[in-house]
């Protein structure tokens, strides 16, 4: 086999040891008390360093680094990234877990803990993988990319950091290390994080006509957010694996501040939405259809006032099946597990979604762990599974740079 001595060099007992050892060093982003990343990056940073890897640090923010590392070929040519982030999201309550959350116990050929599915595992794979090209002296040109970011979890400002520093500048491809059963996704949905406010005036719940009530305005805001969804699902049908957009309510609150009585009407109410989208919408139009939704009402009701803020947008992403990552995933996917590759789509959003948007740089995302898994209680990945991610990307990065 071609990438046989590549293979060889991929020791599971390592891939296992790496997975466990980056868990027990949580991770989680708690606003209270700062970054968390920092252990685990410098970790990460040191491992690179030890296995031969040119490595960089850069602080995005306070106690949250990002870690670059890079493997040089044997002269220019193509340049791939992997990219995988060190946060995690919160355990929640520990107590529910059967198994400590940053134990990282290995159970029945399953690893368990925060991030042994998202992304700790997918992480550890790629540097075994980039390990295992380094060592085994096949013959490529151009460079590997590992990209390691803070806060994949928030608002991404880890990746963002990363492009803004021009890391990204001659990256012609990526592979986005996210849990997704090793199935090969090469779209994934865009998000648009929205605050409705709407403004009324306090009363006494007795006396509702002395003051005005914006929980109702709020409720008719609902109600037409649906009618524009089921607009969007009719005008855009069903994405063959994304499914249909969305725009969900996520948080509904009145009064905004303050002690919450059942004999007061609230001067305001507050909702947060989740707006997922699939290609061929457009943020720009959505958001106009909204803002007129709240001019319609507006117009209907002197007493009506609302206000939109979107706070945060990540557009959808498109990778064409031709492209050359994809190929190589396909071909390494084939090699590796002897099985025709299933395509398949990201429901949410990856770091990969800023590679796309701002750099055009074609993006595969894959990876071991149940897609259903993460941010769960008891995460877990299966260690074959793993392996044979490990096996992939490096087979993929081989194929993709010869």
């Amino acid at each position: 086999m071609e990438f046989q001595r590549i293979l060889e060099r991929i020791d599971p007992d390592e891939l296992v040891d790496l997975t466990r050892k980056l868990i027990q060093i949580p991770s989680v982003y708690r606003p209270k008390e700062g970054g968390n990343e920092e252990k685990v990056a410098e970790f990460v940073a040191g491992y690179l360093r030890e296995i031969g890897l040119q490595v960089i640090t850069e602080e995005v923010a306070p106690g949250r680094p990002n870690v670059i590392a890079t493997l040089e070929g044997s002269g220019p040519g193509r340049c791939l990234l992997f990219e995988g982030h060190t946060d995690v999201v919160t355990e929640g309550d520990a107590s529910e877990w059967t198994y400590d959350p940053f134990a990282a116990e290995v159970v029945d050929g399953r690893i368990y803990g925060r991030g042994a599915a998202d992304t700790k595992n997918n992480l550890a794979a790629a540097i075994i993988a980039v390990k295992a090209l380094k060592e085994s002296g096949y013959p490529f040109r151009g460079k590997v990319l590992l990209a390691i970011p803070v806060d994949e979890e928030g608002m991404m400002i880890g990746i963002k950091h990363f492009i803004e520093r021009g890391h990204a500048d001659d990256v012609d491809a990526a592979i986005i290390c996210e849990p997704e059963e090793n199935q090969i996704c090469i779209t994934q949905k865009g998000a648009m994080r929205a605050v409705v406010r709407t403004l009324g005036k306090m009363a006494h719940g007795a006396m509702p006509l002395s003051g005005i009530n914006p929980i109702p305005h709020l409720a008719k805001i609902i109600v037409a957010l649906e009618e524009l969804e089921r607009r969007e699902k009719e005008r855009h049908g069903k994405h063959a694996y994304l499914g249909y957009p969305s725009i969900t309510p996520t948080i509904v609150q009145a009064p905004v501040e303050g002690e919450p009585q059942i004999n007061v009407i609230p001067r305001e109410a507050y909702m947060t939405l989740d707006i997922r989208t699939v290609p061929g919408q457009d943020h720009a139009e959505l958001e106009t259809e909204i803002r007129r939704i709240l001019a319609d009402l507006a117009a209907e009701d002197p007493d009506f006032k609302a206000t939109l803020e979107v706070i945060e947008e990540r557009p959808w992403t498109e990778t064409d099946r031709d492209e050359p990552i994809v190929r190589a995933v396909h071909e390494a996917v084939e090699t590796v597990t002897g099985r025709q590759p299933v395509y398949n789509g990201v429901p949410g959003a990856t770091d990969g979604t800023f590679l796309w948007a701002w750099k055009d740089i074609p993006i595969v995302t894959t990876g071991a762990g149940d897609r259903l898994i993460p941010h769960q209680k008891d995460e877990w990945c299966s260690i074959e599974q793993l392996v044979e991610t490990a096996k992939i990307y490096a087979v993929a990065a081989a194929r993709f740079l010869s």
